[in-house]
């Protein structure tokens, strides 16, 4: 057996519903299923997620939009600055871009504003107000940010600073005091979309100013509507599919000067592009310098100016890179020595000097590694703060969770799935202790097994270019509309090998028989060594066109796998025990040894541990090996004791190495003929010296030595001969005897025969009489019986 890594979930969708739609659209069942899986169970949903067609909600459906529009309107008409303040990552970057470009081609006296992560932090702060007014600042108009700014909504009505909020995050239980809130999810909200990003807010406030749907802004959009994880349906998933569309054919010079310096080819654009490309040079910006070079870029008429910020925005993704590394494992080290994950549900790490620009990246590590809640944080201690990122997992909502926790919270924001805020460093271990409580009482077990989900399991047979080309219609994907996964159940292995320079990668050829499937999985190479020959195997991924020297090909990237019936390695040959305990799984394993000169060997190579000495059938009977991965250490005694030791038990893994010290297998096993002839020979020669010719006999006749004294041996017991210093003398029998009857030469027969079966059987041949022990009794009783 070897258990996959992740719960894997196949959604159920409706068989009737799939073949419907499968019919009405012309396409496959797998993408009807598909589409069922995401909430589009009918043609008139489904056809133009598929084909196109969606159209934008009017944005004035948005609650205070006419408020924003006509005052906005005022200000450009009168000529009065106006400010937008923006945030700091590639969201509130491309909302500030979009709005920038949208103001100034209206002809405003527009600036901008992003507050520095590293002295103001997230969101709108009183000095900035403060400052913009004594500028001569009349409207500030926020975007991606505001919602959680109460006092500073207060500040600005002091000032007399009219105050636009637009944002996407959640509306806490008081709202700021604003000229107008645009908003999707405010209470009262009758918007049809509430899922929309900072930069789709701004979008919106853009497509009422212009009075159509400004297009030529959908690639900035696009960028902040992926990068923020948002849900890519909807007006999102409008965005985003023609946003990416655009920026393959971008004349936006900043855009195609960050392509240019991380070797993109335009064409090849897609969701993965801005997802791993161009949202983290935005964002790199923003966590160790300020976003405003990222604004600068992306608002840029000069060519000369936009390779130098490209070039130095990459500098600064590799430099953040290199310090996430590190910072990620300080906090592993952290905790495992005292936040040990099987005692804390939510974890909270923290340290001075961590960089508080990318501790919300290392949040994410942490959560892959010990699929829990994290919260890093970033340790102040001149000012005594805790500046912090958290990201979650399922089951467990952050900010309603943090919500609880107010009273030590000063300053949060955020989702369910991830969350910003800075609190006192005293405060640090009881926000620990009051999340890990409320997680108690939320959380099961299975909440901490991440969850694989699938859209369907599928054949071999069911994969083909027409059907990947069908699924592509699917994208962009990203937050609900996942890239399709799926699985594979009980297929062969035809060919599997570890690839890449240190061959952490795994591929194989999956097939049924039928047809066959390529199959890479990136990180996966380890689980090479447990994978046994002939295995039947389960894979989960994600389907794929594979395109080399202009041949395309179905393949499958693995995400996971699993074996779900008992596996036999072979380890037949090895020398040392130490180096196969090496390569077995971690989990509960025994080491089988059965003569008692190789077990102090065993011992010292193990440690002695995991060791168990069988010498008896009733020993075998009596172990219990259920699950576990057995190691047969050396040769039994006999079959029977293997086959006593398994009755009834299923172990995940059997490792058979029947180490033993000499063989006697590829000595000469006489025949009836072999001893018919030494009888006759002694007959003549009696008495005869083996000790001083039986050596000489051996060669003459092409045996051993020890093939003289075996024969001589069973004589002996069958009272056909006698032996005294040396001397072997025929004695005339009594009575008629058969080979058989020598307790020697049923040994030597059964211990040939048990080497012949386990030591020199082929693997198939040794799998082959496991599989008899392992099957249900019945089935296999008289098969049995032949073997032992």
């Amino acid at each position: 057996m070897l258990n996959s890594r992740t719960r894997w979930i196949v959604r159920e969708s409706n068989e009737s519903t799939a073949n419907k739609l499968a019919a009405e659209l012309n396409i496959s069942h797998l993408v009807s299923s598909m589409l069922v899986n995401r909430g589009l169970d009918t043609v008139e949903a489904a056809r133009p997620f598929l084909f196109g067609g969606e159209k934008f909600h009017d944005p004035f459906l948005l609650k205070g939009m006419d408020l924003a529009v006509s005052r906005i309107k005022r200000a450009i008409d009168s000529q009065e600055p106006v400010l937008i303040y923006g945030d700091y990552d590639a969201d509130g970057v491309s909302s500030t871009t979009v709005l920038m470009i949208t103001l100034q081609e209206l002809g405003a006296n527009v600036g901008y504003y992003i507050p520095d992560r590293f002295t103001e932090g997230y969101g709108p702060n009183e000095a900035a107000f403060r400052k913009a007014a004594e500028n001569g600042v009349k409207l500030i108009i926020t975007v991606d940010t505001g919602i959680s700014g109460v006092h500073e909504a207060e500040v600005a009505r002091e000032l007399g600073v009219d105050l636009i909020i637009t944002d996407h995050h959640e509306p806490g239980p008081v709202l700021p005091d604003a000229l107008a809130i645009i908003h999707p999810k405010l209470p009262d909200s009758i918007y049809p979309f509430r899922d929309l990003a900072g930069v789709g807010v701004a979008f919106k406030l853009a497509h009422a100013l212009y009075g159509q749907v400004p297009d030529h802004l959908l690639e900035i959009a696009a960028i902040g509507t992926i990068a923020d994880l948002v849900s890519l349906k909807g007006e999102n998933r409008l965005i985003a599919k023609a946003g990416i569309d655009r920026l393959k054919v971008t004349e936006n010079i900043g855009i195609k000067a960050i392509l240019k310096c991380a070797g993109v080819n335009p064409s090849a654009i897609n969701e993965e592009t801005i997802g791993f490309t161009l949202a983290p040079r935005i964002n790199a910006v923003g966590r160790l310098e300020h976003a405003s070079m990222a604004v600068k870029l992306l608002l840029t008429e000069d060519r000369t100016e936009a390779d130098v910020l490209a070039q130095e925005m990459d500098g600064l993704n590799r430099e953040r890179q290199a310090i996430v590394q590190e910072i990620t494992e300080e906090a592993i080290l952290q905790v495992d020595r005292d936040f040990p994950p099987d005692e804390n549900k939510v974890l909270v790490v923290g340290k001075e000097g961590w960089n508080a620009g990318v501790i919300g990246i290392v949040a994410s590590r942490l959560v892959e590694k010990y699929y829990r809640p994290v919260i890093v944080l970033s340790y102040d201690i001149e000012k005594g703060l805790a500046k912090g990122s958290a990201r979650s997992i399922p089951g467990f909502d952050l900010f309603k969770n943090l919500s609880e926790c107010r009273d030590i919270l000063p300053h949060f924001g955020g989702h369910p799935m991830a969350a910003g805020m800075t609190l006192k460093l005293e405060d640090v271990d009881g926000l620990r202790f009051r999340l890990n409580e409320l997680a108690a009482g939320q959380m099961r077990d299975e909440d901490f097994i991440p969850v694989m989900q699938l859209d369907a399991e599928i054949s071999i047979s069911e994969v083909n270019l027409s059907v990947l080309e069908e699924v592509l219609l699917l994208a962009p994907f990203g937050m609900d509309n996942p890239k399709p996964k799926i699985s594979i159940e009980d297929v062969s292995i035809s060919t599997l090998r570890r690839i890449g320079s240190d061959s952490s990668h795994l591929k194989m050829t999956l097939s049924n028989g039928e047809a066959s499937l390529d199959g890479i999985g990136f990180g996966l190479g380890p689980l090479a060594d447990h994978i046994s020959p002939s295995s039947k195997i389960a894979v989960a991924g994600e389907l794929s066109i594979n395109e080399w020297n202009n041949i395309r090909k179905p393949q499958l990237m693995l995400q996971d796998l699993a074996i779900r019936n008992w596996q036999l390695f072979d380890y037949r040959g090895a020398r040392t025990i130490s180096a196969i305990n090496g390569k077995l799984p971690d989990g509960k394993k025994t080491f089988i040894v059965f003569h008692e000169e190789n077990l102090a060997e065993v011992e010292k190579q193990l440690g002695g541990n995991d060791i168990l000495h069988i010498r008896t059938v009733e020993e075998a009977s009596a172990a219990r090996i259920n699950g576990e991965s057995i190691v047969f250490v050396d040769l039994p005694p006999s079959k029977e004791v293997i086959a006593d030791l398994l009755d009834g038990k299923m172990p995940a893994r059997i490792y058979a190495v029947f180490y033993q010290e000499t063989s006697d297998f590829f000595s000469t096993m006489p025949n009836r003929d072999h001893f018919k002839w030494y009888y006759a020979f002694l007959l003549k020669n009696s008495p005869f010296d083996i000790g001083r010719y039986g050596s000489q006999l051996a060669r003459k006749k092409g045996w051993t030595k020890e093939t003289i004294d075996f024969m001589s041996e069973v004589f002996f017991e069958l009272e056909f001969v006698t032996i005294k210093n040396g001397l072997i003398s025929v004695l005339k029998p009594t009575s008629k005897r058969d080979l058989t009857e020598s307790v020697a030469y049923q040994k030597k027969h059964a211990h040939f025969a048990l080497e012949r079966d386990l030591l020199y059987s082929s693997y198939e041949q040794l799998r082959s009489w496991f599989s008899e022990i392992l099957a249900e009794p019945v089935e296999n009783e008289e098969a049995l019986k032949e073997w032992i």
